[in-house]
């Protein structure tokens, strides 16, 4: 990765590898859609990975921008207090991850008939909208939002790329431990962020 994108998306207060992890959390519902696409559908399978790449990627990247909008419209209230926002906020999108993954965890839904332009994007937005919180934290944080939703944009495309994939050859052993994984993650960034911004 290019040192001058590490400046960019880093700004004071989020380094490039912590980035690489919120993306990471993220794109794990759009993983786990993406390989239950593959996994219902198996066909046409550049041309549906593709769609599920692109859709995703777009989504992951356009709700954090909006989000990100929004923080700084009240940015002033919300300086002092950033690092309590991304701890509940990220807190809170992990833990549901984590709840739903574990409450589903033996169970894969494989009623897709087809993948349609509707359908992915109904799992679009059903995938990003936590995201769209994670853009009011970046808000907080001073993140430079449009090198941050380009990388999550792109982390989550190759994630959903491989994941529909994944799911024609092994979606049945994988069922939701992409999303437990993610909701771990994501648990993970708050705390770290609130530690760095109460004790160093």
């Amino acid at each position: 990765v290019p040192v001058g994108l590490f400046h960019a998306i880093g700004g004071n207060c989020m380094d490039l590898f912590t980035l690489f992890l919120t993306a990471l959390g993220l794109s794990m519902d759009a993983f786990a859609v993406s390989v239950t696409n593959g996994l219902c559908t198996r066909k046409s399978k550049l041309k549906s990975a593709l769609a599920c790449g692109l859709c995703f990627g777009l989504y992951q990247g356009a709700m954090p921008t909006i989000g990100f909008a929004l923080g700084k419209t009240f940015a002033s209230l919300i300086t002092s207090i950033d690092h309590y926002i991304a701890f509940i906020l990220l807190g809170f999108i992990g833990g549901k991850m984590l709840i739903d993954g574990i409450k589903n965890e033996d169970e894969l839904s494989c009623d897709i008939k087809g993948l349609t332009l509707g359908l992915l994007m109904v799992q679009g937005v059903a995938t990003s909208i936590d995201a769209l919180a994670v853009g009011v934290s970046f808000a907080a944080l001073s993140v430079n939002i449009v090198s941050a939703a380009a990388f999550i944009c792109c982390v989550t495309f190759a994630f959903s790329f491989v994941g529909y994939f994944i799911g024609t050859k092994f979606g049945t052993m994988l069922n939701n431990k992409a999303q437990i994984l993610g909701g771990v993650i994501l648990i993970g960034i708050g705390i770290k962020i609130f530690v760095e911004h109460m004790f160093f």
